[in-house]
């Protein structure tokens, strides 16, 4: 008599490798690694069946930590990689973690080609406005007359807003969220691996040796309530401490405004996940918070909308081709049409 064995379920810590995490103490990498753990025996998913890819970078040792297949590729590629794997096996789970300067610099092509392409995989883009690995450099991200030791004078650069760089591309799945608020981080994740196509999740990563503080704005108890936004479908856009302050449109400007007995819950922005306009607006919603009247920082699903994914498109191409013309022939594709005999 055969005996039945019952898998039990999957936790946190079977997610976890025996590799030593090195990251620099107090790294809000460590938080980001632990939520991923935690979301994963969620999604009812093998363990052989995920993928997680990674560039160069403080987070690209992030496959080292995780039980699961994955790769640590080569500085900027691993969108490109990561295509490649989901266009031969779309049946797995892949997951991309990057940098702000891993996937918005050397990577930043490959990056938006993945988004517009609309593979079916999940980007992780932490973004601590700095070269960490390197010690301490200027990122794509980082702001302007940013003091480092690649630029001692200040950075004239522009910053890049990547969830704008993303929409500009066509993505489908567009959000933020922070390495301080677990919470939120986890809902985040999981919708981003709910989504059917490329989800692209920007998540604020505290480098506390080469720019610790720089998003503590949004994550500070004593400051967060009055500067950050949390979006929520269908709900009015509502933040501060005693949620007495929304948001607005006045035309396509927004502007806050405070709740009383002339403006109420129902004269606020109520928030639209497909509403590609709107989403275009709330992505430029980036000011400094040092400024006085400044709007807050949303956090959460800015956009979402269905679209064919790449793999399937292709996938569905070559049968049609096989199906109208048979099977390729490898040798005759090499040879081409245009050959000639040298004598």
């Amino acid at each position: 008599m055969s005996e039945t064995v019952t898998a039990l379920p999957l936790t946190a810590k079977d997610f976890a490798t025996d590799q030593e995490v090195r990251w620099c103490p107090g790294c809000g990498d460590y938080s980001i690694l632990a939520q991923v753990q935690k979301i994963m025996p969620t999604l009812g998913i093998p363990r052989e069946n995920i993928v997680i890819v990674s560039g160069i970078g403080c987070s690209s040792r992030f496959p080292y930590y995780m039980n699961t297949y994955g790769m640590h590729s080569i500085h900027g590629r691993a969108t490109a990689i990561a295509s490649g794997l989901k266009a031969a096996r779309p049946d797995l789970n892949i997951w991309i973690v990057t940098g702000d300067g891993d996937g918005l610099s050397i990577g930043g092509n490959h990056t938006i080609h993945l988004l517009r392409r609309n593979f079916d995989v999940n980007v992780l883009l932490f973004n601590n406005q700095i070269y960490g690995l390197t010690k301490g450099q200027y990122s794509p991200t980082s702001e302007e007359n940013k003091v480092t030791k690649s630029t001692p004078f200040g950075s004239l650069d522009h910053p890049f807003n990547p969830l704008a760089l993303a929409m500009g591309a066509d993505a489908t799945f567009v959000a933020r969220s922070m390495d301080r608020d677990p919470k939120h981080l986890q809902e985040t994740l999981i919708r981003s691996h709910k989504h059917k196509g490329a989800s692209f999740l920007e998540i604020y990563q505290n480098c506390n040796i080469f720019n610790d503080g720089a998003f503590e704005t949004f994550t500070e108890k004593s400051t967060k309530p009055d500067n950050t936004l949390f979006l929520e479908q269908g709900k009015p856009l509502i933040f501060g401490a005693a949620r007495n302050k929304g948001i607005r449109l006045d035309g396509f400007k927004p502007v806050v405004a405070e709740l009383g007995s002339d403006v109420t819950a129902d004269d606020l922005w109520v928030h639209d996940e497909k509403d590609f306009y709107k989403a275009q607006i709330l992505v430029r919603m980036f000011d400094d918070p040092r400024v006085e009247g400044h709007l807050p920082r949303p956090f959460g699903v800015f956009y979402e909308t269905d679209r064919p994914c790449y793999e399937e498109m292709m996938n569905l191409q070559v049968e049609e081709v096989i199906k109208s013309k048979g099977p390729g022939n490898l040798d005759k594709l090499l040879r081409g049409s245009e050959t000639w005999t040298i004598s």
